[in-house]
This record gives C-alpha cells, sequence and structure tokens, in this order.
C-alpha cells in the first residue's frame, strides 16, 4: 500500500528550487542529492500562474515513459475537489509543468524531465556549467543507474532525514530486478567513480557505492545465484572480481567454494588486499586467529592506506587479549575526513505543506513531531553536547574499537595499557627537567594511578602548539579534520621496538641516555585524534557512570525517576554505544512508555534482533513501517531485512496469522502484507508457495 499523501514545499518565487540545484552541481562529490521533482500550478479556471512547490523523492524508474507517469499520479493527488486538501483547505489549482532533476554521478549531469500537462515530455541533460545538452542512451543508462544506487542506500540513511522526501521500492518486480542486474553488469568497472562507503579513502573497482548496493540487493532478495552469475561474467574479463565471488559464496553459506577460490585466488594475487581482508574475517568467524592474524597484517601490508584491513588487524589482537598491540595499531590506522553528503543549501521555502496519510495507519501509533522539531527542548546540556554521538566514518569505528576494549579489561586497565604504550605528559615534562640539567625529584609513573591519569593527564600528542608543548584542551577543540590525518605505517615497522629503530644491533657507540628516557625506547607517541577520542570516551563514560548512580538512588528511596523523552534516547544511545545492552534496553521502553519515539523503537529493534525476539521483533517492526508510512517512506531496506529473517525463522504464514489475528487496523495490516509479497516476489525460505494470504 502506497501513500497518496505527497508532501510540499512552496518556494518564494517559482523555479527557484531548480536553479538552485543547477548551481550546486559543481559541488556534487559522490552520488548526488535525492531527486528532485518540481510542479508548476495555476488557477484551475483562470490558468493564472499562482504556485512552485517541490518535494524529494527515490526510487522512480528514470525512463522518460517512468517518470512522465509518476507526474501523471501527482495530478490525480492535486485534482481540484478530489486530491489532497492544501493546508486544509479545498484546493483550487491544477499541475501546469512538472520538472523531473536526476542526477547523473558517472557523468556528471542532471537529468531533467520537463512534462507539460496536457502536452509534450522532454528529456534533457544539464552539466555543471549550466549548459543543456542532449540525454543519450548511455547517459540515461547511467541516470538509472545512480537512482537505484541512491533509493536502496539513501533509504536508511539518518544523513538523509530531509523534509518532504518520498522513498519508493526501485524493486517493484522481477523486470526491474532485470534491468537493475543488468544496467549492474554494464557498468561495474565503473563503479569506482560512484564514490564509496565513509570508511573507504579511494574508491576502486571492488570497494564503492555500486558493490555495496549490489551486496544490499543480494541480501534483500537472497537471489545469491543471480549474484554468481553475474559476477562469474565479470571475472572472466577481469580476475579481480573474485574477492566479490568469494563473498557472495560465503553468504549464501557455501564455504567449501568459497575457501577454495579464495586459496587459488591468493595464489595468483598473494598481495591483493581485499582477497587478504576477506579471509582474515572468514579466519576470525571461525575463530582462527592465528590465521587471522597473519592475513591481517599482510592485508595491512598490501593496503596501508585503507582504514578496514588496519581495523581488522585490531579486532584481531583484541579478540587474542593483546591489548597492548591493539592499541599500537590503533593508534596506526589512516584516518581521514568525513565528506558532507551531496546536500545543497535550498532557498529560503514560503510554507510547508506535510499531510498525514488518510488511510489510517496512524491508529496504532502515537505520531511523533516532525523530525528536527524541538528535539532539544527540556535536555541536560551534559547530554545534548556528548561529542561521540557526532562522530562518523573511520573516527566512528575506531571509537568503537575502542569501546570493545574497555568492554573486555575496563576503563582502568584500559588507562594503564595507554600509559604503558604512549608517552604521557608527565613523564615527557620530567624528561625535559632532567635534559635541561634542573634537578628533580623521583616521579611516580604515569601508570600507577591510571583514574588520575584521566583526569589530569593526557597521552603525548603527535600535535603539539607552536612552542613545543603538549596540545591543551582548547587546542583539541579547534582541531579540523585535515589536522588529525596522518600517513599510515606498515604494520611490522610501527609495533617494532624503539630501541631496534634507533639502535642497530651492530652500533659501536654506545649513546649516553638518561636512566628517565630509557622507557621512551619502548613506547610511542599518541595520535592526535587518537587522544581525543580516549576524552570522548571519558565523557561518555562518566555521564553514563552519573546516570546509573543516580539512578540507583532514585530506585532505593523508592522515588519516580523523571527524564524527558530526548533525554532518554539519548541515554539509551549512550548505553548502547558502550555496550550496555540491558541498561539501553531499559532507557528506549521508558522513552516509549512517554510517547512513540522511532528512535527508540529503532534501538530496541536492535537489540530484539540480538537477543532473537521473534514477537517483540515483529510488532516493532510493523510499528516502524507505519511511522515510516506516515513520512512518505514505502522502503527500508533494514526493516525488510528483519522481515526476511523472521520468514525464514518462522514461516510466512505464521508471521501473517500473527499480524491478522493482532489488534493492528485494517490499514496497518494491509501494509504488512506487502512484506509478504516481496517474500513471494524474491522466494524467501521459509515462504509457503500455499500461502493464500487468508
Amino acid at each position: 500500500m502506497v501513500s497518496t499523501a505527497v508532501p510540499e514545499i512552496q518556494e518564494m518565487v517559482i523555479g527557484e528550487a531548480v536553479n538552485a540545484r543547477t548551481a550546486a552541481l559543481s559541488s556534487f562529490h559522490s552520488l548526488g542529492p535525492p531527486d528532485l521533482v518540481h510542479l508548476t500550478k495555476v488557477h484551475a479556471r483562470t490558468n493564472a500562474q499562482e504556485a512552485g512547490t517541490y518535494h524529494y523523492v527515490t526510487g522512480i524508474d528514470t525512463s522518460s515513459a517512468s517518470i512522465a507517469a509518476y507526474l501523471n499520479t501527482l495530478t490525480y493527488s492535486y485534482a481540484p475537489g478530489e486530491g489532497q486538501l492544501w493546508f486544509g483547505k479545498q484546493q483550487n489549482w491544477k499541475i501546469q509543468t512538472g520538472v523531473y532533476c536526476c542526477y547523473n554521478s558517472l557523468s556528471r549531469v542532471d537529468l531533467r524531465v520537463r512534462v507539460h500537462i496536457p502536452g509534450s515530455v522532454e528529456a534533457f541533460v544539464i552539466d555543471e556549467r549550466g549548459e543543456k545538452h542532449k540525454a543519450t542512451d548511455q547517459i540515461m543508462l547511467e541516470t538509472y543507474l545512480c537512482s537505484v544506487i541512491r533509493a536502496i542506500l539513501f533509504a536508511d540513511d539518518e544523513d538523509y532525514n530531509i523534509t518532504a522526501y518520498r522513498r519508493f521500492n526501485p524493486l517493484p518486480n522481477r523486470e526491474a530486478e532485470e534491468k537493475f542486474l543488468d544496467a549492474a553488469e554494464k557498468l561495474f568497472t565503473k563503479g569506482w567513480q560512484l564514490g564509496s562507503e565513509l570508511e573507504v579513502q579511494v574508491p576502486t573497482l571492488l570497494s564503492n557505492n555500486l558493490t555495496a548496493t549490489f551486496f544490499k540487493y543480494l541480501a534483500i532478495t537472497g537471489r545469491y545465484n543471480e549474484g554468481i552469475n553475474l559476477l562469474e561474467k565479470l571475472r572472466e574479463k577481469e580476475p579481480d572480481f573474485a574477492a566479490l565471488l568469494a563473498r557472495v559464496l560465503l553468504d549464501m553459506d557455501e564455504e567449501v567454494k568459497a575457501v577454495q577460490l579464495l586459496g587459488d585466488s591468493i595464489i595468483t594475487s598473494p598481495r591483493d588486499p581485499n582477497l587478504l581482508d576477506l579471509q582474515t574475517r572468514f579466519c576470525m568467524s571461525k575463530n582462527r586467529l592465528d590465521f587471522a592474524l597473519a592475513t591481517a597484517k599482510r592485508a595491512v601490508n598490501s593496503a596501508p592506506s585503507e582504514f578496514g584491513p588496519w581495523a581488522h588487524l585490531v579486532k584481531v589482537y583484541i579478540d587474542q587479549h593483546d591489548f597492548q598491540s591493539a592499541l599500537l595499531t590503533l593508534n596506526s590506522c589512516p584516518m581521514f575526513p568525513y565528506q558532507n553528503v551531496d546536500l545543497h543549501r535550498m532557498p529560503v521555502a514560503q510554507r510547508m505543506h506535510l499531510p498525514v496519510p488518510t488511510d489510517g495507519v496512524l491508529q496504532d501509533i502515537i505520531d511523533d513531531s516532525i523530525p528536527g522539531e524541538n528535539e532539544n527542548t527540556n535536555v541536560d546540556p551534559a547530554l545534548s553536547r556528548l561529542p561521540a554521538s557526532s562522530l562518523r566514518g573511520t573516527f566512528a569505528k575506531a571509537y568503537d574499537l575502542l569501546v570493545e576494549i574497555v568492554h573486555e579489561i575496563g576503563w582502568d586497565m584500559l588507562l594503564k595499557y595507554r600509559s604503558k604504550v604512549f608517552i604521557m605528559e608527565e613523564e615527557y615534562r620530567n624528561l625535559k627537567t632532567e635534559t635541561n640539567g634542573t634537578k628533580t625529584g623521583k616521579h611516580n609513573r604515569a601508570d600507577s594511578n591510571a583514574s588520575q591519569v584521566a583526569v589530569n593527564g593526557t597521552s603525548l600528542s603527535t600535535g603539539r602548539t607552536p612552542e613545543g608543548s603538549v596540545m591543551g584542551d582548547d587546542d583539541k577543540k579547534d582541531m579540523t579534520a585535515a589536522d588529525i590525518v596522518k600517513p599510515a605505517q606498515s604494520v611490522d615497522a610501527e609495533l617494532v621496538k624503539g630501541s631496534e629503530e634507533h639502535h642497530p644491533a651492530n652500533a659501536t657507540t654506545e649513546p649516553v641516555v638518561s636512566a628517565s628516557a630509557t622507557p621512551f625506547r619502548s613506547k610511542r607517541l599518541c595520535e592526535r585524534w587518537l587522544d581525543n577520542l580516549f576524552m570522548v570516551m571519558y565523557e561518555d563514560m562518566r555521564v553514563y557512570t552519573l546516570w546509573r548512580a543516580e539512578f540507583a538512588h532514585f530506585k532505593s528511596q523508592q522515588l519516580p525517576y523523571n527524564k524527558s523523552l530526548r533525554e532518554l534516547e539519548i541515554l539509551g544511545a549512550l548505553a548502547m554505544r558502550l555496550k550496555h545492552t540491558e541498561e539501553a534496553a531499559e532507557a528506549f521502553s521508558q522513552s516509549m512508555n512517554i510517547r512513540f519515539s522511532a528512535r527508540a523503537l529503532k534501538g530496541l529493534l536492535d537489540i530484539y534482533t540480538a537477543r532473537n525476539e521473534p514477537i517483540n521483533i515483529l510488532h516493532a517492526t510493523v510499528k516502524l513501517t507505519s511511522y515510516d508510512h506516515r513520512w512518505y517512506k514505502e522502503f527500508s531496506p533494514s526493516l525488510i531485512v528483519s522481515i526476511k529473517r523472521l520468514v525464514r525463522e518462522e514461516g510466512s504464514q505464521k508471521l501473517r496469522n500473527m499480524i491478522h489475528g493482532s489488534d493492528y487496523s485494517t490499514s496497518v495490516i494491509e501494509l504488512m502484507d506487502g512484506y509478504f509479497e516481496m517474500a513471494k516476489q524474491f522466494k524467501w525460505p521459509g515462504y509457503e508457495d500455499d500461502d493464500d494470504g487468508k
């Protein structure tokens, strides 16, 4: 069931939204923004121009005929006397012209399809200079593939939670799937031009947004055989695709074939980082950490500038409980700045119209406020300013690895390991004093009191003020993303002892070094970004500890513990970051008791999935699907995968009976039946062919 409610943003000046998009074309560096639909409306009787409105959309087939059909559906939604109300009043205008804008990331042009209603359809492209060109068949093919990639990758991306955004399923039938696979096969070798995930520094043939979309498609549909057939064809032309083929085989539990392919391919290409990284992950999944360690080091040395192999090496060290090596390796990870999404500034809107669907779906949930509206009202500033919530890309992944170490050994032990492998401020000051010839007393080592170091001391960062002093907190706050980027180093070179680096075994002269300086030979300078992450984690741990102590106090006094909805959402997310799932579930559940919260329910769904609680997973999915429907979102890969897992484990007939036997409204049941249509289309495991839908 697709909502007929259409969101609209009304312009001050007709056409300024399209002009703003044209002016911003040269600034797009990756996939570009969602498709833009601009409508020019006239008075139904006089045909005088009255308004220009626009909304965003993904999931529409970008052929001229399909775009014209979509714009035609809008004429029915806006038909005077029949369509949706305009700010609560009956409308008295009609659509005269519609312009559909879709960005082509490969040729870096914007496809425009202008439809006159009634009348002609014109397709053309606009380049980065604003010049108009003909839309060739190749341009149309590339644009179609880019639109599908955006529809799949943007669907659950919170960075694209923009107002007036309709999300549709880009693969509604078998014909659409075949069209996507055909376009992917023809353009797979150009995938590196489409950008990549945040953790990939340089997009490659095998690591880019097209491959990410391809694997998400396989996860949604389960059509692994089609994926294998496509990759086999590509492998005949380019042997490097063996890594992707092996990954698909592992995803479909064909481990024997995957391992054989990996072994043969690594013999042929022993320094292929994709093969080595995949082999590392497979060995880790089988708990063969000895094999994983060897392949992880080889992967890092093959691709020293990429974050992924380094992160997997850190994970191997953590699983081996070699936390010193884990910290040293984490310190060596190549970090790079987070690239902002391709969302350009739009002109100030005259007003917005965000109608609620009239199909009754929202009877089963309490509607949320407009996303982004009054979110920080009555929120403790200490919660709203937690820096960890804004981490993105490699920094978010590095923080997760740091949390894993804390989860294994605790905060105090982490600080002890930190002072053991990194040069601390106090040590540096003492050495500097001795070097200058000043007499000093005996100083305690920084790791003698790890908790005190966390508050009063930091590790010696490679970033210093111009005077050569250790970088202070004010300097850290002013850092830009570019300041924390560093060149990668080889694993073996990073982990080699300092004495071996500076004093070869055959050295004939013994350098004169003070006794206090000797420990520095086996220590490293802590990278500035990692030093900041320690401070970020300290702030998370401090707020979490205060929260739990406060909660325990109120509970012991049998007093009500009251927090606002937004505060509970933040606390739940904080507990999830620190891997305290029970406390996270508690906070999210409390927020749901106040009012419906999509943020909290998404967190609970993750917890239910980890616990394998089918009933709770189903009901959470039903409510999130209804919420998405209210905000014009008809496609969510994460929710589809959740239902797919339930169908495999419980069977489609049992799930359908559970939904139909519940207290949900007819509209919600109809909405959920869409998942069973997908199960039938994709032939998911657990779908019964004799399922009659009753």
